[in-house]
Order: structure tokens, then C-alpha cells, then sequence
């Protein structure tokens, strides 16, 4: 088993980034999301939102990889979480439902707003594998370093969400009148807002592109210009 723990603390306050952090897909640093879908929500007595979410994710298998390890090179992985608006604290929890033999990433991620009103947000992951055959470990390893390259993704496409927030000069409300205001001023395309799933176009930058450029491509293709 592999554990890997990372903190960032962001500038935003806490109703922002936690609406990123549930907007960030679809967005040009995770074109390995194909779709996300809502499946169950419920309020709670106390007042949190529970939220569950089945997310697939398509990626490629290092060539050291046995043939047919695994059927396809793809993962459905549940999502759920748990939104606490009056503590101001976001709770979640990931981990894939299939190839679980070969590696399970178990993934947390915890968002509170500090005394300062910042947006402290604490991820943890384990990287396990069954695999056997003398490549546990280096499966396991190899699993670690993909999440720590991710990582660094997944915090670019919140980053570039609140920008788009900001750009929006959203007023403080809640999480549902945020996305609301979202569709209803066309930020989101017409065509997203008819289904349920957020399919994202794979697109592989390999002429290393200023990544500015490339957000700003995206910014016009999937929000209607700037």
C-alpha cells in the first residue's frame, strides 16, 4: 500500500472553492474525465447536503504492463460527499469500482474555511494493489506517481473554475442558485444543459502549447467566449 497527504491553501473563500471543486468538470487539465453524472442526493436532518456521483475516467497503461491486465483502459469511480454549509466544511470521498484487483485509489478530500476566511484543503490517498505476480509494488508505485502528476491537474482546473467564477462576479449564495445563475446567464453551453453528464472532448496538447493559449481555447469552446 501506498499513502500520499498533500495541503493547499487557497486565497478564496470556502462557499467559492467548494463550488469549483463540484463545477471542475468538464475543464482542459482532466480530458481523462468522459462523464459525470449526479445519481443520489439528499438532505439530511442536520441541514448537509449528501451528494453521490459515478464518474468515468478513461487513461493508458504503461507498456511494462502485462497484456490483458485489464479488459479496457477505463474506470467508473463513485464519488461521494458531504456538504456542511454552516461548519463551512466539504467532505469527499472517491474510489474506483472496477480493476480493483490490479490497484484501488482510495482518494479523500477535505475543504474548510481557516479563521482568515481562506480555503484550507487536505487530500489523502491510498494506492493499493492484489495483483500479485511480482508486480505489487511497482504497481503501486506507479499508481502513486500518476496521482501525484494529477494532482497538480486537478488543482489547475479548480484554479481555472474560480477564475471563471470570478470573471462572473457572483455575489455569495448558495451551491444550487450558484449553478442556477450559471446556466441561466449561458456561462455553461446550451447543450450541457440538457443532460445530465458533462462529457469532455480528448484532447492531447503534445506541441507543449503555453497553457494560457490552450485555457483560453477552451474557455471560448465550452463558455461562450470571453
Amino acid at each position: 500500500m501506498k499513502f500520499f497527504s498533500q495541503s493547499f491553501l487557497y486565497d478564496d473563500p470556502w462557499s467559492i472553492v467548494s463550488l469549483a471543486f463540484f463545477l471542475r468538470y468538464p475543464n482542459p487539465y482532466a480530458a481523462h474525465v468522459v462523464s459525470c453524472d449526479v445519481v443520489d442526493r439528499q438532505q439530511t436532518e442536520s441541514g448537509t447536503l449528501l451528494t453521490t456521483r459515478l464518474i468515468l475516467k478513461r487513461g493508458a497503461l504503461p507498456r511494462w504492463a502485462p497484456k490483458g491486465i485489464v479488459s479496457r483502459a477505463e474506470s467508473w469511480v463513485v464519488e461521494e460527499s458531504e456538504v456542511d454549509p454552516y461548519g463551512k466544511v466539504v467532505r469527499c470521498r472517491t474510489k474506483n469500482l472496477d480493476h480493483v484487483k490490479v490497484m484501488q485509489v482510495e482518494e479523500t478530500h477535505l475543504f474548510e474555511q481557516t479563521p482568515e476566511g481562506r480555503t484550507l484543503q487536505t487530500t489523502e490517498a491510498y494506492i493499493t494493489s492484489k495483483f500479485g505476480w511480482g508486480l505489487t509494488k511497482r504497481i503501486e508505485s506507479h499508481g502513486l506517481a500518476r496521482f501525484k502528476a494529477n494532482i497538480q491537474r486537478s488543482r489547475q482546473g479548480v484554479s481555472l473554475i474560480l477564475d471563471l467564477l470570478r470573471q462572473a462576479r457572483l455575489q455569495p449564495m448558495t451551491l444550487g442558485s450558484y449553478a442556477s445563475y450559471l446556466h441561466a446567464e449561458r456561462i455553461f453551453p446550451a447543450s450541457d444543459t440538457s443532460t445530465s453528464s458533462l462529457h469532455v472532448e480528448q484532447n492531447t496538447n503534445e506541441r507543449g502549447d503555453d497553457s494560457s493559449t490552450q485555457s483560453g481555447r477552451w474557455y471560448d469552446k465550452f463558455w461562450g467566449g470571453r
